[in-house]
């Protein structure tokens, strides 16, 4: 077998505190956070002088995590517009199973989210939106309704 599963996904930010609150109220559990830096990192990302601050979160699940990076040195660029739409090349979003999407919703905006449109109904399978959080982090919830 080629894959196991997939272990994470990696979001590099401007403030960790402020992206592990929000993804914290989502309902992921933060795993750890601390420094990185030193010659294996710099070999596994191809960046010198890194020094960053990473935070593991973890689905309740156990089954998938986010990876936070808030890079010190080198400080961290910005590839495209801070509020991309979502026909832009790269990954947009990233999607989670809610069981009550407007509570979510709601307890979200505490944390300065937005509707990127709005929460639309897929037949009677699903109630769907995207919600971008802080730094521009699209966040896509599904709500199963059958």
């Amino acid at each position: 077998m080629a894959i196991q599963r997939m272990d994470n996904v990696l979001i590099v930010v401007e403030d960790i505190d402020v992206v592990i609150a929000f993804f914290v109220e989502l309902g992921m559990e933060l795993e750890g956070k601390g420094p990185v830096e030193g010659a294996w990192v710099e070999g596994v990302i191809g960046v010198s002088g890194v020094r960053q601050d990473v935070a593991m979160l973890r689905i309740p699940d156990g089954h998938g995590r986010i990876e936070l990076a808030q890079f010190h040195a080198p400080k961290a660029i910005r590839s495209e517009p801070e509020d991309a739409p979502a026909n832009t090349l790269g990954i947009r979003r990233i999607m989670f199973a809610v069981d009550d999407i407007d509570d979510v919703i709601a307890r979200l905006r505490t944390h300065g989210a937005e509707l990127v449109g709005d929460v639309a109904r897929y037949e009677d399978i699903y109630r769907l939106c995207y919600v971008r959080g802080p730094e521009g982090i699209i966040v896509g919830l599904a709500e199963q309704l059958s």
